[in-house]
């Protein structure tokens, strides 16, 4: 593999696989990165519509406490496999404060907690939190009693966490060989990772494990063939053997969640398409270039534009902006209305006949060169 296209077919094929069952595409996916945003769905949903059969919004939520599953921060917050997350614990060891220490006894004590319960017994006292802003301090108590291990999201309830105890666990692996485990991992997720990301994630693995050398985990993995390597336009790419993957992508259009694994990586994604794509939902309105949620708009193999998406009318509604010049060949239309429609089904749209009659189904999607 020594060129660009074959590089974004890998990537393309490697992780938009074919659709498979919910629990499948978690374990091959190995992390799914979750977000609260809803427009139109959350990313989380987003991201397991192109590979899960018959996806509907929601489903992970649903789901999750039958998925041997567990939510936590890989290189973001999100879902991942039981055993992925096995490796990120223990992490260090710290002292907790006297709120955490009884916040956890109340947890135990009831065997799994609403946050809101919790404020009939602690208060709504706030702390300011990681980001610079303000946060309950009982909310606060529980991310960081689920950070150290101590606790688990059982079930979400209207997307709210809902916490238990959780089980500890043995530290069976040296710091140096969790670390390429999980190099492994995130190697696997964003194939062909970009050398410089995993190195990165190998650094802040290292410092919060006191690991001398991190920058050794990549090279052991190379050295004993774990991970394979190339290097185009003088960026250096890993990935973990696979058997073949198709040398070329299908001719398809898809709506790519901001955070979808194709697409997460900024700095490959300009290198693969040629074009800087920003996420601007925090972004002041009159500085956005492309819109408050804009979906990466993928055609076979290339990244051509965006979708922004609103439901309405029981359809979605879509405005699309292009790099260049919308395609104009019969075959990309087709496969707009075909993901358009994919769409509908993931957000199980129902509108009124009323509703159906008003808005005829080409006119629900706009274009917005």
């Amino acid at each position: 593999m020594n060129d660009l296209p074959r590089l974004r077919a890998h990537a393309i094929n490697s992780s938009l696989f074919p659709p498979t069952t919910l629990k499948a595409a978690l374990d091959r996916l190995s992390f799914v990165q979750a977000d609260p945003i809803r427009s139109p769905a959350r990313a989380q949903d987003l991201i397991l519509r192109h590979r899960v059969i018959d996806y509907k919004a929601g489903d992970l939520e649903r789901q999750y406490p039958s998925l041997d599953i567990e939510e936590d921060i890989l290189y973001a917050y999100g879902f991942l496999p039981r055993a992925v997350w096995r490796l990120l614990h223990p992490r260090k060891k710290v002292r907790l404060t006297k709120l955490e220490n009884e916040v956890l006894a109340a947890v135990k004590q009831a065997g799994a907690v609403h946050p809101g319960e919790l404020e009939k017994s602690f208060g709504r006292n706030r702390v300011l939190n990681a980001w610079g802003s303000h946060s309950k301090a009982t909310t606060s108590a529980l991310d960081n009693l689920q950070y150290r291990g101590f606790l688990r999201v059982c079930r979400r309830d209207n997307g709210i966490r809902v916490y238990a105890a959780a089980r500890p666990i043995a530290e069976t692996l040296t710091p140096m060989e969790r670390l390429q485990e999980l190099l492994l991992v995130m190697a696997g997720i964003l194939a062909p990772a970009l050398k410089t990301t995993l190195q990165a994630y190998a650094a802040r693995f290292g410092r919060s494990r006191g690991i001398k050398d991190p920058g050794k985990a990549l090279e052991n993995l190379v050295r004993a063939g774990r991970l394979e390597k190339t290097t185009v336009d003088g960026l250096t790419y890993l990935w973990p053997p696979r058997k073949a993957v198709p040398e070329e992508a299908p001719r398809r259009v898809r709506f790519l969640a901001p955070f979808d694994p194709v697409v997460w990586d900024r700095r490959r994604f300009e290198h693969f398409w040629g074009w800087p794509y920003r996420f601007e939902a925090y972004t002041p309105p009159a500085k956005r270039l492309r819109g408050y949620y804009a979906m990466p708009l993928l055609w076979g193999d290339e990244v051509i534009g965006w979708a922004n998406a609103s439901a309405a009318s029981g359809r979605p509604v879509l405005e699309f902006g292009f790099v260049e010049k919308r395609p104009t060949d019969g075959d990309f239309n087709i496969e707009l209305e075909a993901e358009t429609a994919r769409l509908e089904t993931f957000l199980d749209l129902r509108a009124s006949s009323r509703d159906r009659k008003k808005v005829p189904p080409r006119a629900a999607s706009r274009l917005k060169m």
